[in-house]
């Protein structure tokens, strides 16, 4: 990962398959401007607001691609870029530059940020009208009238810590990723309930206590844009994890993370299982 540049707080975290680069600012991915972008020497794409370091052609090896995919009924559509894909269903719809997916039912979609070449990985959707945005998450559509108004979803984060500073773990463990996507502009009417499940495991470290001191905890409340109401208790601990802690936050416009606090001199690892109830009204 590249160092930061002189005057700026952001630098180049990853590039995805589609050519776009990720920036992230030590602890939050985020998307820089066109000064930030070329200051790396990479090219900023003015229609489309992205950072690039190649621009992407959908086009070549369209056939191959689809071949590679298995659909199954009436008025399912992969977009250019999806690729190890197995829809079952009618109506639902795979976008961006996706691989390694499963979808049954209709009316389901994964992936939506398709004009920056941005789909989701490895994740499973079921039922009706569930949206997938997250890589290895798996969604159950809960049915309605439009796309995610109604459903629920699993998705995994990870992250290390060695000191005492809250830290945004990783979604699905890629590297620079740590938003959970949602939909939560000021003018929706978008509520997500969640469940996460954090363990801490300590691997090393020269303050008090051993290797292999550790603790469940679990967070869980409600949020609307910034807002939330959540409570966060302690399931099970063993040996020295004063302060170890974990929650939901909020940084950018609204963008939601999942956030955990370790030890000074203190290697964890941390794992969480996020459950996310999400409706719309």
């Amino acid at each position: 990962m590249a160092d930061f540049l002189p005057g700026y707080s952001i630098k180049p975290a990853l590039t995805s398959t589609s050519g776009e680069v990720l920036f992230t600012d030590g602890t939050n991915s985020v998307h820089p401007n066109q000064a930030a972008c070329e200051a790396y020497g990479y090219t900023y794409d003015k229609s489309s607001g992205t950072c690039r370091a190649y621009v992407f052609n959908y086009n070549i090896g369209q056939s191959l691609i689809d071949e590679n995919n298995y659909v199954q009924g009436a008025n399912n559509t992969t977009e250019k870029g999806v690729n190890n894909t197995y829809i079952m269903g009618e109506s639902n719809w795979v976008r961006g530059i996706s691989r390694n997916n499963i979808v049954i039912g209709s009316n389901n979609q994964v992936g939506i940020l398709y004009d920056a070449g941005i789909g989701a990985n490895n994740a499973a959707v079921l039922g009706s009208y569930g949206l997938a945005q997250r890589d290895g998450e798996v969604v159950m559509g809960g049915g309605g009238d439009s796309l995610g108004k109604s459903q629920s979803s699993i998705i995994h984060l990870s992250g290390n810590t060695d000191d005492e500073a809250p830290t945004n773990i990783l979604v699905n463990g890629v590297s620079g990723i740590t938003t959970i996507a949602r939909d939560s502009s000021a003018t929706t009417t978008s509520f997500t309930g969640f469940e996460a499940n954090v363990m801490g495991v300590r691997t090393g470290g020269t303050a008090a206590g051993n290797v292999y001191d550790r603790i469940l905890l679990r967070a869980t409340g409600i949020a609307y844009l910034k807002a939330d109401n959540q409570s966060v208790s302690t399931l099970g601990s063993y040996g020295t994890v004063d302060g170890w802690t974990a929650a939901i936050d909020f940084s950018g416009t609204n963008d939601m993370h999942l956030q955990v606090t370790g030890a000074r001199d203190m290697d964890i690892t941390w794992s969480c299982t996020l459950n996310l109830y999400e409706m719309k009204v």
